[in-house]
């Protein structure tokens, strides 16, 4: 799955493509996608790259294949039945090689809450106030509302979790045990673990062995939210 970011640079390319068959600047690139500087776009494009969505060429400058698009883009009848062929942008005034007619994506993305960092170590203070918003695939949401939490520390990094990483969380007030959750602790705590039942009371378990198992009893731990997905960034 393709971040925000890397979503938006290879529509991008695509569809400059598609108008015109001459490819974005590395400037044009930057302020489409709002980055602050180049290298944010090296980054993007090497992700992509990784992922096998595009294919820097050599020996031509500025030249990059797009090797793939991404599910939630829907070709047309008539581009299944051709089949997807890669589209090879030229970095200097050179045209396309090949052109795609694919419509624009159908990408109803959904803006959910940051609201602040959550702990995946030793608990922080309570979950802070709404900070900004980002988008979310559709296909990333379960049912009831949702929220975002930005990790910070290393106890879940055995469970894929990292420090840095932003965490899409369900709200609900109630867990199945093995469920990692965002759990607040005295009403002061909040903190991101795996739950675990034991007869009247409740561990939060760390997924990094260099952190103890902490004990409470029942009144002492609220579940605030289920964990549903994780966005990272490169």
């Amino acid at each position: 799955m393709l971040t925000r970011k890397q979503y938006e640079l290879l529509m991008f390319i695509h569809e400059r493509l598609k108008e015109s068959g001459v490819p974005p600047s590395f400037e044009e690139m930057r302020v489409a996608v709002d980055l602050r500087s180049k290298s944010g776009i090296h980054r993007l494009i090497t992700a992509l790259e990784e992922r096998g969505f595009l294919r820097r060429l050599p020996h031509r400058a500025r030249a990059l294949e797009v090797l793939k698009l991404p599910e939630s883009v829907k070709p047309s009848p008539a581009a299944k039945q051709r089949g997807f062929n890669p589209s090879v942008i030229e970095g200097s005034l050179g045209k396309a090689q090949q052109k795609q007619s694919d419509p624009a994506p159908d990408f109803n993305a959904t803006l959910v809450p940051v609201m602040g960092r959550i702990a995946a170590g030793v608990p922080i203070s309570a979950i802070e106030d709404h900070s900004h918003n980002i988008t979310i695939p559709p296909e990333m949401l379960s049912s009831g509302e949702h929220y975002a939490l930005e990790v910070q520390g290393d106890s879940m990094i055995d469970a894929g979790i990292l420090n840095g990483d932003t965490v899409l969380i369900q709200k609900s007030d109630a867990a199945t045990n093995g469920d990692i959750v965002v759990a607040l602790v005295d009403d002061e705590e909040a903190t991101l673990k795996r739950l675990r039942r034991k007869g009247d009371s409740i561990a939060l378990e760390a997924a990094n062995p260099a952190y103890e198992t902490r004990i409470f009893g029942p009144d002492r731990v609220r579940v605030q939210g289920k964990l549903v997905g994780l966005i990272r960034r490169y």
